[in-house]
Parts: C-alpha cells; structure tokens; sequence
C-alpha cells in the first residue's frame, strides 16, 4: 500500500516531467517545420542536437515510475495514472524522433529551390502540431472527449498525407531532376502522418486513465 504524501508528492513530480517533455517535443515540431519551410540549416541542426533533452526526459520518466511501482506499490486508478505516463512518455519520445526526421530531411534539401511553394505540408504540420497541443490539455484536464475530439482529427491529417504522396509521386515522375527532392517530402509527410498516430495513442492513454479500458479511437 502506497505512503500517500509521499506518492502524490512523487508523482506530481513525474507529471511535470512529462508535460515539459510534451512542450519540448512541440517546441521540436515547429523548428523541423520552420526549418525546412525557411531552409534554415542552423534551426535544422538545433532540432537535432536537442532531441538529446527529450530522450533524457523519457528515461527519467521510465526511471521515475518504476521506482515509485517498486516503493509504493500503487493499484487502481493510482497504478493507470502511473502507467499512462509511462506509456505517454513514450509516445512523445517517440514524436521527438519524428522531428528529428524532419529536420534531416529539411538538411538534405537545403541548397535546393524548391519545385513549389510548400502548402499541405506546413498545414499538415500545424495540424498534428495543434492536436498534440490540445491532447495535452485533455490530459491535463483529464478529459475524455476532448481527447476523442482530438484523434478524429487524424482523418484530416491521413487526408493530407495522401494527397502530398500523390502529388510528390507526379512531380517525380515528370522530372528526374525532382526525385530527391520529392523523396524527401514524401519522409515529412510519413513522418508527420505517424506523429498524428502517436497523438492519438496519447488521446487512447487518457481513455485508459479515466476509464481503465484499452480502446481504440480511429480503428
């Protein structure tokens, strides 16, 4: 049986890690987009380099809830709040990643004009932006349809995803010259698509916390 002070004092401690790691992972987002819409090589490269701060985020996390299963034994509602930032932690690690893969990608473009004004890709990113935005608000308040309303919001960004490969695949295979270019942004566009499934996950983790049911929102 759990010490009561002390495990709220313990976990409350974890859940302000995992909420400046969900803001270092926004953060992260919004550089690698801005990066490859400016072709900014420094702002790339600072995406990068700071990934490192997330991950060390996540292990402290991972650190922190398996300390505090082994020392204060939590059940019910305490053991799923306990296991939803572990889990959330990870899916924002894991987001993190995809930043960084943005930003790669932005590198290996740099010196290149691009073939079109950049649109769905930028839309693209502020959506994914904006829901892990509002996930994190649901979160916080512990609020399961926002967290719904949020993952319906996947449908929009799977759309956009599939119109970027059509149009990236035509401009490919019109032109040679743009297949690398065209390479790179159908990366971004997977990379954004995934980090809209991760964001969902997040939203599926606040169903469990509230409900202590596993339920897939966008099956």
């Amino acid at each position: 049986m759990c010490v009561r002070p002390r495990f709220d004092e313990q976990l409350e401690a974890l859940n302000q890690k995992l909420i400046e790691m969900a803001s270092r992972v926004g953060a992260a987002i919004d550089k690698a987009l801005k990066a490859l819409v400016e072709q900014d090589g420094v702002l790339a490269d600072t995406v990068i380099r700071e990934d490192e701060s997330i991950n060390l985020l996540n292990v402290e996390i991972e650190d922190g809830v398996f300390t505090l299963i082994a020392l204060q034994n939590p059940v019910g509602p305490d053991l799923r709040r306990v296991a939803t930032m572990l889990k959330m932690a990870n899916d924002l690690e894991r987001i993190g990643d995809h930043a960084v893969s943005i930003a790669k990608a932005a590198r290996r473009i740099l010196t290149e004009q691009y073939v079109k004004p950049l649109v769905d890709t930028p839309k693209m990113g502020a959506i994914v932006r904006e829901m892990l935005h509002e996930a994190i608000d649901a979160y916080i308040a512990e609020d399961i349809e926002r967290a719904r309303a949020v993952a319906r919001r996947d449908d929009e960004v799977d759309a956009l995803y599939r119109a970027i490969v059509t149009d990236a695949v035509q401009i490919m295979a019109a032109d040679e010259r743009w297949v690398n270019q065209g390479t790179q942004f159908l990366f971004v566009a997977r990379s954004l698509e995934r980090i809209g499934d991760y964001v969902t996950n997040i939203c599926e983790w606040i169903h469990y916390l509230k409900t202590g049911e596993i339920r897939e929102f966008n099956d």
